[in-house]
């Protein structure tokens, strides 16, 4: 019997009031100063996601946890979430330059 591995995509649009909020403590070290963006990801990659988004956020199934496993950065954050780390199939997928690709092909 095949096992059943959930997956959860999320995307965030940039340059929204949503985006642009301090979502993890600016750096007071002497290192260099993050963006905006940096911070979300940061925030993001510390755990804060259920935080941000609680409305969104699932676990699977069987009641296990998602994580994140990956995070692209364009115009927008691109998240990956899941039990385990799986590639995301392009054709259920909601990056658009997936689904794009796709409606180019057809």
């Amino acid at each position: 019997m095949k096992t059943q591995n959930t997956q959860q995509e999320i995307m965030l649009v940039l340059n929204t009031t949503f985006s642009q909020r301090e979502w993890c403590p600016v750096n007071s070290s002497n290192s260099k100063p993050l963006s905006q963006e940096e911070r979300l990801i940061e925030a993001c990659w510390n755990g804060m996601l259920p935080e941000l988004l609680p409305e969104i956020m699932n676990q699977s199934s069987n009641g296990k946890k998602l994580f994140l496993w990956h995070i692209r950065q364009s115009k927008s954050l691109f998240m990956e979430l899941g039990e385990s780390p799986v590639s995301i199939e392009r054709h259920s997928s909601i990056d658009p330059h997936y689904f794009i690709q796709n409606d180019l092909m057809n």
